[in-house]
């Protein structure tokens, strides 16, 4: 992965502001994933969300704590998506080990310490993203990236 792709992670625009909704995206590839997800993201806040605001407000007055909440439900629908509706797979970064690569690969870093957790139920494993919703938000949690490991291991490498 390039530079724009290592230092992507899912981050909103201010909390309350009129672009609230909004996911930054700066320029490379990971801006195909961002408005995949930004797609999810206004769909909850305009259809499933509950609240009293008219639709048009539903995006504005949006706090930090509800864009954490739009994006695990859009990460959680689109991993369950991707899984055929039967199982989601969420991978995030464990702490550093020291391992050796096998044969022909290079050590990364990064790939070396993902940690897969698969869930059956769509529930489950939106819970789980709320939970860690920071390991696709924090600046350098590669979260993108986190993203797409989970995206190919939702849909499986078979299919």
């Amino acid at each position: 992965f390039g530079c724009e792709w290592a230092a992507a992670h899912f981050r909103f625009r201010p909390p309350h502001s009129d672009l609230a909704y909004a996911l930054e995206a700066g320029k490379g590839g990971p801006r195909a994933i961002l408005a995949a997800v930004q797609a999810h993201v206004i769909t909850y806040l305009l259809f499933t969300r509950e609240t009293d605001c008219t639709h048009l407000e539903r995006l504005c007055r949006v706090g930090h704590r509800e864009q954490g909440q739009a994006l695990a439900t859009a990460l959680a629908e689109t991993l369950w998506a991707a899984g055929g509706g039967g199982r989601a797979a969420v991978c995030l970064v464990t702490a550093p080990v020291t391992t050796r690569p096998h044969q022909g690969c290079r050590a990364n870093s990064f790939t070396e310490r993902i940690r897969l957790f698969e869930f059956l139920e769509k529930a489950a494993a939106q819970e789980f993203i709320s939970d860690h919703i920071n390991c696709f938000k924090g600046e350098g949690s590669h979260g993108v990236i986190l993203f797409l490991y989970s995206l190919l291991f939702s849909r499986t490498l078979e299919r």
